[in-house]
């Protein structure tokens, strides 16, 4: 096996932190990133003068605030976020439901904004958080917008369950997407837990193609969809027209 570079290394330091594992001591870096503790030791070092890493009172190491800096400068982050809050506060005004607003990365929805009501129903979610993008109304909003080779690419598997109502057929899948292009929504029912419905919609940029996709999600057993699809609507709009893009 050809040994890891520099980057590589100092990479997998980063890759270690995740939201399970938000705070890890030098031996669980070292471990977790599969790396000698001398190692890890001269790379963790680095990067907390840098100040991607921060050390507390108890010597634990968490993620620090310049990578917080550096991430903000993301067009599809804190911008975006910054753009699109007006527009999902109003939705939330409207439903008082979970709204969220997420991005595609590979086969993946990351989410980068999320407001949630006190009596809305319990999701899974939170911001920077990834789901696979079959199982999510804003993943299939994304999904159906994307280039036709890498829908096929995706339908072809393989596709993760995780209720007994989530798509993982491809055939089916196919035609859940070609039913998102038509209507301009994505409605996905049951697909990550059994109690919940999101309805979804697509946000487009300057240029009209897809670059976000706006959601709320609300207990399945008294979703009204005729009702939500208009209000999802109108907010995907509102925020795809802040970003520059408009309708011929």
């Amino acid at each position: 096996m050809a040994a890891r570079s520099a980057p590589d290394r100092l990479l997998a330091v980063l890759a270690a932190f995740d939201h399970e594992h938000p705070a890890l001591s030098l031996t669980d870096i070292s471990r977790r990133a599969g790396l000698t503790l001398t190692t890890a030791h001269r790379l963790v070092t680095a990067l907390t003068e840098w100040g991607a890493l921060e050390r507390d009172g108890s010597g634990v190491y968490h993620v620090g605030l310049r990578l917080w800096e550096v991430a903000a400068l993301a067009p599809r982050g804190l911008a975006l976020r910054q753009i699109a809050l007006p527009y999902l506060e109003d939705l939330y005004e409207a439903t008082h439901e979970n709204v969220q607003l997420a991005v595609r990365d590979g086969g993946e929805v990351v989410y980068i904004e999320w407001i949630s009501g006190r009596s809305a129903v319990g999701v899974h979610i939170r911001v920077g958080a990834r789901w696979p993008l079959h199982a999510t109304g804003v993943g299939l909003a994304l999904l159906a917008h994307g280039d036709a080779g890498s829908q096929e690419e995706y339908c072809a598997g393989p596709l993760q369950s995780f209720t007994p109502y989530t798509v993982t057929d491809p055939g089916r899948l196919r035609r859940v997407l070609a039913d998102v292009r038509r209507t301009g929504v994505a409605v996905s029912s049951r697909q990550v837990t059994d109690d919940a419905l999101s309805v979804a919609a697509p946000v487009r940029g300057p240029g009209g193609a897809v670059v976000a996709a706006v959601s709320v999600v609300v207990p399945q057993a008294d979703a009204q969809v005729p009702v939500l699809v208009p209000a999802v609507r109108l907010a995907a709009r509102g925020i795809s027209r802040a970003l520059g893009w408009r309708p011929e």
